[in-house]
């Protein structure tokens, strides 16, 4: 049996191999950061075996609590990733499996690798009223691509949108959820998505942060640095990412901003909305409860129940995209949250949380965005 990380966003130490039913792990932490919890290894040579991995550190993560009820994935064909029994207990994450393949993926939720997100900016790109745009580079030299999408017929709507995802690299959900959004934005039969392109240009980053992304980091960039505390005072030193993004949105002016990501803990997909920004006002609590309703008539696996605890008045942190977005341009910025474990509202027990239920999430967002794009 072997066991290996050689491939984008591999992330596991192997102590011991010398027993099957206790194979001994450790999940790495982000290059000069504390925060572990991402974990995608590989196994071959274990077909037929009745294994069981034990992440010994987990109690060590940045989010111990979202070990509980947790289950890992796992995929034996390349393509489809599926839910395998996982416990926590004394500290360990224990994930036990039978491999029917000699060759076996684990992961802590569904990959999305680079070569994928360099394939979604090029393919996106040969559509009618869509360009790339190269917004900087990465600590690592990696490029920062952004989509912009305009109307087909070549007009430049006076409103602009952003979408960002993966922030946090290990979040990987949330990328799933930008390819959803995007199939749904491009498709000239669809007529929501005609109107939506009509009344608004879209800059989108599907991927914020490359170098943790390739690197198997949690929630990081190349030197440790959490995007999403960088917003108030990216520098090209320490978030060149943050900073490129930030300075094409006072060129383009923001009008709507959704910063998508995953949570650790919570079963759900819920809204964290900016109501503790010192700019907050009526207009802004109007559009962000209606865009939530809608989402949720749109799509029941968006809930507006259960979520953070809402941010008092003139207390939010200031450092974090939504916040920083809404307060700097007046606009409707928000972060979405979408779970690692399943939908608890909705569970599917193959594969809880899912790509397949990212994308489509993804896509629903239109109907929620046309609700509220006439009053932006």
């Amino acid at each position: 049996m072997q066991i290996d990380t050689d491939f984008d966003a591999g992330n596991i130490t192997l102590i011991s191999l010398e027993d099957p039913s206790r194979i001994t792990l450790e999940i790495e932490t982000d290059a000069g950061a504390e925060h572990s919890q991402w974990f995608y290894f590989r196994v071959r040579g274990a077909a037929g075996q009745d294994c069981c991995f034990c992440l010994i550190n987990a109690s060590k993560a940045s989010y111990p609590k979202g070990w509980i009820n947790y289950q890992a994935v796992a995929c034996e064909d390349g393509e489809r990733w599926f839910r395998v029994p996982t416990t926590y207990e004394d500290g360990e994450l224990r994930i036990s499996h039978t491999p029917n393949s000699d060759t076996v993926r684990y992961a802590y939720f569904v990959p999305y690798d680079f070569a994928r997100h360099q394939a979604l900016i090029a393919d996106s790109a040969t559509h009618i009223g869509v360009a790339t745009r190269h917004l900087g580079d990465t600590l690592d030299g990696r490029p920062l691509d952004a989509l912009v999408v305009d109307p087909v017929d070549g007009t430049t709507p006076n409103k602009t949108a952003w979408i960002i995802a993966r922030q946090h690299p290990g979040e990987t959900m949330a990328e799933w959820w930008v390819e959803g959004f995007i199939a749904r934005l491009l498709d000239p039969s669809d007529a929501t998505a005609k109107r939506l392109r009509q009344a608004l240009r879209f800059f989108i980053v599907p991927n914020m942060n490359p170098d943790g992304s390739v690197r198997g980091h949690l929630r990081c960039n190349a030197i440790g640095a959490n995007l999403n505390r960088e917003w108030a005072t990216p520098t090209m030193a320490r978030s060149p990412e943050v900073l490129v993004v930030r300075d094409a949105m006072d060129q383009s002016g923001v009008a709507f901003c959704l910063d998508v990501h995953g949570d650790e803990a919570l079963p759900y997909n819920f809204i964290s909305a900016a109501e503790g920004i010192p700019g907050w006002t009526p207009r802004l609590h109007a559009l962000t409860e209606s865009f939530k309703e809608s989402y949720e008539q749109a799509n029941p696996d968006f809930q507006r129940v259960r979520g953070y605890p809402e941010t008092r008045p003139n207390n939010a942190n200031m450092t974090m995209c939504s916040n920083q977005i809404a307060q700097r341009f007046d606009c409707l910025a928000m972060t979405l949250e979408m779970p690692f474990k399943d939908n608890a509202n909705a569970p599917e027990p193959t594969e809880g949380w899912s790509p397949a239920r990212s994308r489509q999430l993804g896509r629903s967002a239109l109907d929620a965005l046309a609700a509220v794009v006439d009053t932006l």
